[in-house]
């Protein structure tokens, strides 16, 4: 599905916001249980800010922080989807939504950990995840 090395595209749902980005070594994919993200449902991918060029649409891009402000969410101010947001964990890095990225369904994820963002470390917690989520086709 991603592979490190790999340079990949993706956007907001309409098009207005595009994004290329070189997938790192150990790539990290998950979810965060933190009271926006649990609420936004993001499958993210851990990517270096240094890695992630916006392509098209930077000025539709809007800015929403809370709390310490050090997560900086980013939506398309037209289609109001989450692009991606700077860790507040790993403030050098994005967590991009995964399902932006061109080709990827996050449905091909069987299982996804859970960071536990609502004991965040830098709020003086140990860095630890708080389940998994689990995907399972043809259930009803």
């Amino acid at each position: 599905m991603i592979e490190a090395g790999e340079t990949r595209e993706g956007g907001c749902h309409c098009g207005t916001v595009r994004f290329r980005f070189t997938v790192p070594e150990n790539a990290v994919i998950r979810r965060c249980n933190c009271t926006i993200c649990a609420m936004k449902g993001v499958v993210m991918l851990d990517v270096p800010m240094a890695s992630l060029d916006i392509t098209r649409g930077e000025d539709a891009l809007t800015l929403y922080t809370f709390g310490s402000g050090q997560a900086k969410h980013r939506f398309c101010s037209t289609c109001g989807i989450h692009t991606f947001h700077q860790l507040r964990s790993e403030p050098d890095h994005y967590g991009v939504n995964l399902a932006c990225v061109d080709g990827v369904s996050i449905y091909d994820l069987p299982e996804v950990p859970v960071f536990d963002g609502q004991n965040h470390p830098e709020d003086g917690n140990a860095y630890g995840y708080a389940g998994v989520l689990r995907f399972e086709p043809g259930r009803s």
